[in-house]
């Protein structure tokens, strides 16, 4: 097995002499780099959704690279170093996790946690006492709207902001579909769209009582869609037509044809 010290140094070392030879390396800002970052991180979720564990190990590549890239260019800016970077991560974990390093106290006791729910919970203290204002600090600003509700929730659970049970989550959920509809019959735009809000907010609270990542069931229901949508466009032009050319009826008949074909394949 390839030494962990030796294949990360071989991946620092390219990443200076790219920064130095290569022109398109050369030109790179943490500005240029960001949207890129991102569409690896998208890549990555897209291979940890597909159990793609070939594409997970590539993609986990390709995000180190970025961070290093990262760390080179605030090395250039006399900003940080890499090995300052690595530090911090490890002096933050070590002083998060008094339950594991034994000679890191809180307020001079150590913390006792007994499952994974007080692990989460002191980790929000300590992050307090850091100097963080509001637990709902650390969540970035420029997340998917979905993905910021669920984390938003999740922190407050942290500090005992939480539902007693999921009946009242799903008697929330009512709530907010009834008014919802009230909106609508007003005919209210800006009412219309807080009240959908409302209510996608409170379906995705009812989803983390059911244990269930919102973000991951609405991905794998949209990758159903475009499935089944695709093989009715398919459908259409084996019997030279196009979807465009059928009536609603025509449409819906060859949808349910492509539920059955796949529900079949499903059961195989």
């Amino acid at each position: 097995m390839e030494n962990k010290d030796v294949a990360f140094g071989r991946l620092v070392q390219i990443m200076d002499e790219l920064r130095e030879k290569c022109p398109w390396d050369r030109k790179q800002t943490i500005a240029s780099l960001r949207h890129l970052t991102i569409e690896e991180t998208y890549e990555l979720g897209d291979a940890i959704l597909n159990e793609d564990w070939k594409g997970i190990k590539e993609e986990l590549g390709d995000l180190m690279l970025h961070l290093v890239f990262y760390a080179k260019i605030g090395a250039e800016q006399n900003q940080f170093t890499l090995d300052e970077v690595i530090n911090g991560v490890c002096e933050k974990l070590i002083s998060r996790h008094p339950h594991i390093y034994g000679d890191v106290r809180n307020d001079g006791t150590l913390v006792q946690v007994e499952d994974e729910e007080d692990v989460k919970r002191n980790w929000e203290l300590l992050k307090m006492r850091e100097g963080k204002t509001s637990v709902l600090g650390g969540v970035p600003k420029s997340l998917p709207a979905l993905i910021k509700a669920l984390r938003m929730q999740e922190k407050a659970k942290k500090v005992g902001f939480e539902w007693e049970d999921k009946a009242g989550v799903w008697k929330k959920v009512v709530e907010e579909m009834n008014e919802l509809l009230e909106a609508e019959a007003s005919g209210d735009t800006n009412h219309i769209e807080e009240e959908f809000g409302d209510l996608l907010f409170s379906l995705i609270n009812y989803a983390r009582f059911l244990n269930i990542d919102p973000e991951t069931a609405l991905e794998k229901t949209n990758n159903k869609f475009r499935t089944r949508f695709m093989k009715m466009e398919e459908i259409a032009l084996s019997r030279s037509r196009s979807l465009a050319e059928m009536s609603l009826d025509e449409m819906d008949a060859v949808w349910n044809e492509v539920k059955l074909m796949m529900a079949g394949k499903a059961g195989s």
